[in-house]
């Protein structure tokens, strides 16, 4: 797929001689708006995450305790298919929702409710060409019925809460994405933990796992449901040539590197259970939930920094970025730092003593998500530009190689190793994004040099790390305090800076 050719213009740095003292006003009143609404909208979305996601989270004790480890391991893999499904039936077209504000500005809501027809139509189309092929889709992806049809009823509408998150995050909005986020989630979530202790309570512990499907994704697929008919309702187009024909052109070239991703993601709790066992399963799984806290205030953060980023791209101001970006690394560098030090602690807490082997895949599991996160800011230049086949292609390579080491080290080394193998397959990831971004836009946000040697600082004090499980609590209680505290105090100046930078000053008079 060619590269998407447009007439937006990048508008070069004007000289300083010639800025008026107005105009320079005029310039600083702009990024302070810019930078106030972004923290607005930012925080709020990232509220919403947190919020939903961290529920979701904090029910992990519960699940792991009413379920038993074969099924808890059974419905974390369907969650996984469920991930991999809406990213390739939805053609993956919310991502260029991101892109195409720049472009179609006034028309951006008409835009949003044309191509959100488009995933819908390619949706259709694959739950038709399933339905011919059920007992197959089902016995490979371990579904029942109800798994099934519950699954794609999920897809479209999930599709559409992702297309309004998309949408008022680039529109520096937060009201209407952050209640439909919310009382999706949390209805389904409660429900869930009632319907599946009624059924222990009442003897049918063999229907737990459609018990938690039910009660978990029908009041999603609901609320869904009404989020499509608002972004048809505001958009007031089903269908135009010029929307279509942007959104694939950007859009398609993603569809593997979007499936790689979730793939590199998802691959090891299904191999697991493919090759080893269920009980394996639900072990690696609860750990991912560890690697999940994270990941939520990481994706979270990227969600609300990507409008900022985009605009500093758009006015040639990149050289904004690179220092509270590497503020950003250390932080999470940090926090990933500080989940490997409590995870005998938060494993005992999530799933109980039978989940105690977990511990040993926290430390490759974070740093993996770190050197995911880290690589955000490479690949978002090419997303800008819309060289996304550039993306995709970095990404299927290193998801390919993925699912090699993943076959090959869990038959040698057993479950555990397919921690390491996603770890080393997102460092691999990190350094090709790196590259490309430079080898294609000529553009460079933070040196690639600088971003490696942090990932691997990181990644190496984690895994030293481990070696502290084996002394007395209290002494790896004093080691965290003593480091959190040195860190706050040598990195409170980096936050202050961040959190100034993106609240913005006030407007002079």
């Amino acid at each position: 797929m060619s590269d998407i050719n447009t007439n937006q213009s990048k508008p070069g740095a004007i000289p300083d001689t010639i800025v008026s003292q107005a105009e320079k006003n005029s310039g600083g009143n702009k990024n302070a708006s810019l930078n106030k609404r972004a923290f607005t909208s930012g925080f709020f979305f990232i509220f919403a995450q947190l919020c939903a996601r961290g529920l979701t989270f904090a029910m992990t004790p519960v699940y792991s305790r009413l379920l038993s480890t074969g099924q808890y391991g059974v419905i974390r893999v369907y969650e996984s298919w469920l991930l991999i499904a809406y990213t390739a039936m939805s053609l993956c077209l919310w991502r260029s929702v991101d892109v195409a504000k720049y472009d179609f500005k006034e028309k951006y809501n008409e835009y949003v409710s044309s191509v959100h027809s488009l995933s819908y139509i390619a949706i259709g189309l694959c739950f038709g060409i399933c339905l011919i092929f059920k007992e197959q889709v089902k016995k490979f992806c371990g579904m029942n019925d109800l798994m099934f049809y519950i699954c794609f009823l999920y897809v479209f509408t999930y599709t559409s809460m992702l297309y309004i998150q998309r949408r008022d995050k680039q529109m520096l909005k937060y009201k209407f994405s952050t209640m439909a986020t919310l009382l999706t989630i949390i209805p389904g979530t409660l429900l869930s933990v009632l319907l599946i202790y009624l059924g222990r309570v009442q003897g049918f512990t063999d229907q737990l796992v459609d018990r938690r499907v039910i009660g978990y994704y029908v009041p999603q697929i609901v609320g869904g449901a009404i989020v499509a008919a608002v972004i048809w309702t505001q958009g007031k187009c089903f269908y135009k040539k010029e929307y279509w024909k942007y959104g694939l052109a950007f859009s398609l070239p993603l569809i593997p590197e979007a499936l790689s991703i979730q793939i590199m993601n998802q691959s090891d709790k299904i191999m697991i259970k493919g090759m080893i066992g269920e009980y394996e399963s639900g072990i690696f799984a609860l750990a991912t939930t560890i690697s999940f806290i994270i990941w939520i205030l990481e994706d979270s953060v990227w969600n609300a920094w990507i409008p900022w980023l985009y605009e500093k791209i758009s006015r040639n101001e990149t050289k904004d970025v690179e220092k509270p970006w590497t503020a950003v690394m250390h932080m999470f560098g940090l926090l990933s730092w500080i989940l490997v030090m409590l995870a005998p602690e938060e494993i005992l807490i999530l799933g109980g003593s039978r989940y105690r082997a977990a511990i040993w895949l926290i430390a490759p599991m974070v740093s993996g998500t770190l050197f995911r996160f880290f690589s955000y800011s490479y690949s978002a230049i090419e997303n800008y530009y819309k060289k996304t086949r550039y993306v995709a292609a970095g990404t299927i390579g290193t998801m390919i190689l993925n699912v090699i080491l993943n076959y090959v080290c869990i038959l040698k080394f057993g479950y555990v190793a397919a921690a390491y193998t996603t770890a080393i397959s997102y460092l691999i990831l990190l350094i090709v994004q790196g590259i490309l971004e430079y080898k294609v836009t000529g553009q460079v946000i933070v040196p690639l040099w600088k971003t490696v040697g942090i990932a691997l600082v990181y990644g190496a004090i984690n895994l030293l790390s481990m070696e502290l499980y084996k002394v007395t609590w209290y002494v790896r209680y004093g080691v965290l305090l003593l480091v959190v505290l040195i860190a706050f105090k040598v990195m409170k100046p980096q936050i202050m800076g961040i959190l100034k930078m993106l609240k913005g000053s006030k407007k002079k008079k």
